[in-house]
């Protein structure tokens, strides 16, 4: 009698379900840990993968290679979806020589400006050698303390809200450092 593979119990009939990337034979209690594999093999177009509620009601998403050529045959332009990265700021590739140039025009030691921000002489070292990157807070200390910015001018995602996704590629966005 066929095991299920996650939690080896004896079932005669097993489902294949694919459980974060593997494709694994479960019993019915397993199964909600992943997503059923359908077995048939018709030419639908849909999707290979099905998931299944609670309810029983089942669902399945298209698949990129379903035959449709392109992607921008709607007409529509397609947003790219916003995340989490979008609202945080790049720290400058330069932030240690932005940091180290400041400090010496106002005449400060690494110790000095560690005690006025109220932090380790050894973390503005590491700065200023580029070791570490600032975290928020010691940015905002910095910035604030130093009169400069650390963060990275906003001109390559201006590029990327053209609204023109469906022609730009990587290649209209890539500075070349030749």
């Amino acid at each position: 009698m066929p095991q299920c593979e996650m939690c080896g119990a004896e079932q005669s009939s097993l489902t294949t379900t694919k459980v974060e990337g593997a494709e694994l034979e479960l019993c019915s209690s397993c199964t909600d840990f992943g997503t059923e594999v359908r077995q048939d093999t018709g030419s639908s177009g849909g999707s290979k993968y099905s998931t299944t509620s609670s309810s029983g009601r089942a669902s399945s998403g298209s698949s990129g290679s379903s035959g449709a050529s392109g992607g921008s045959a709607s007409g529509g332009t397609t947003r790219r979806r916003r995340d989490m990265f979008d609202d945080m700021d790049e720290v400058a590739t330069d932030y240690d020589d932005r940091i180290r140039s400041a400090r010496e025009s106002r005449g400060l030691s690494q110790e000095e400006l560690a005690n006025q921000l109220n932090e380790k002489a050894s973390l503005i070292r590491k700065l200023e050698r580029g070791d570490v990157l600032p975290s928020d807070e010691v940015q905002r200390k910095l910035e604030r303390e130093l009169d400069i910015t650390l963060v990275e001018g906003g001109e390559v995602d201006a590029d990327w809200e053209t609204g023109n996704t469906g022609t730009m590629t990587l290649g209209d966005v890539v500075k070349r450092k030749d």
